[in-house]
């Protein structure tokens, strides 16, 4: 059940892929296309949809009573970075890759994979503690993560000088932060504006997905394989991420007392959720190996199903 469950969860998001790569293959798009949608999706439908996305799911009550859980997430990204910065040091992961790689470890696929698999598991009960997650993995990506990636970048000049305010506040993390603000202050949100937002936010998910699609299509089906960043990418985010949730939990337990079976295991699923689909995106922007950024999309997003099956199968 829990397999069929995570199969359903993924299929409609490989369907997506392919739409892409077969709309490449027939000549659909020109060179230029994946590079515009590239900047349409980051620097507009997904603040958009991030904006959109905390009015809807988050509270101020929500925000307090869950706190305690933010020690956990928070702890367990944090081991994340420092594990995968050690791992890129061993396994001398070229520049261009290693910010895909720490963030293939460390940040999940929350909202479009890890979200209705939380439901479809664990029902809507399981949604507070849910949102604990998504909290610390948008702040994560964007305020950190996205930054590693950006710095990662290979063609970067050691001569350029200054800082460069915009990588500080890239737009999505200003989506959260205003959102926040609307948030606090209860600031409400025009009927019109709310819906054209949430418009063009559902456009990041199918948008992020064909142009996964379309670099596919221009590096060829055999581009998809296991080299070794891949291999320990894949094993960071399928195997250390939940282990260091799963310890995190343990240790928690004994200091403070027992957690909600429902929280622990939504904690641990969301830890093993894919790499996230705008992957391919973030390393476009910043020159980096989109090729191999979406191998490591592809293959996790495929590989979630059986994941997710041991996983919940280990919860009895």
């Amino acid at each position: 059940m829990a397999f069929l469950t995570s199969l359903e969860s993924i299929l409609s998001i490989i369907l997506i892929i392919l739409l892409g790569y077969i709309l490449k293959e027939k000549k659909w798009f020109d060179d230029g296309f994946s590079s515009n949608v590239s900047r349409l999706i980051m620097n507009v439908a997904l603040p958009a949809s991030i904006f959109v996305s905390v009015l809807k799911y988050l509270t101020i009550e929500k925000l307090i009573s869950l706190s305690g859980g933010l020690i956990y997430t928070f702890l367990s990204v944090i081991m994340g970075y420092i594990i995968a910065w050690i791992m890129v040091k061993i396994l001398k992961v070229k520049s261009g890759r290693r910010g895909t790689f720490i963030n293939t470890v460390v940040n999940a696929n929350t909202i479009f994979i890890g979200l209705p698999l939380n439901i479809a598991l664990f029902g809507n009960e399981s949604l507070p503690y849910f949102l604990v997650y998504y909290i610390t993995n948008t702040v994560s990506t964007w305020a950190f993560g996205v930054i590693l990636i950006e710095n990662d970048n290979p063609e970067k000049t050691k001569t350029k000088k200054g800082f460069n305010w915009k990588k500080l506040l890239p737009p999505p993390l200003l989506g959260f932060l205003v959102a926040l603000i609307f948030l606090v202050f209860k600031i409400p949100v025009p009927d019109f504006i709310h819906s054209a937002l949430t418009y063009t936010g559902n456009i990041v998910t199918p948008l992020s997905l064909i142009y996964i699609g379309i670099v596919l299509s221009d590096a060829g089906l055999k581009s998809i394989h296991f080299d070794k960043d891949t291999i320990f990418a894949l094993l960071g985010r399928f195997i250390m991420s939940p282990c260091i949730m799963v310890i995190l939990i343990i240790l928690g337990t004994k200091i403070s007392g027992t957690m909600p079976a429902l929280e622990s295991k939504t904690y641990i699923i969301q830890a093993s959720a894919p790499a996230l689909a705008v992957l391919p995106i973030l390393a476009n922007e910043s020159n980096g190996d989109v090729k191999y950024a979406t191998n490591v999309v592809t293959t996790s997003t495929v590989l979630f199903a059986i994941v997710v099956a041991v996983i919940t199968s280990l919860f009895k």
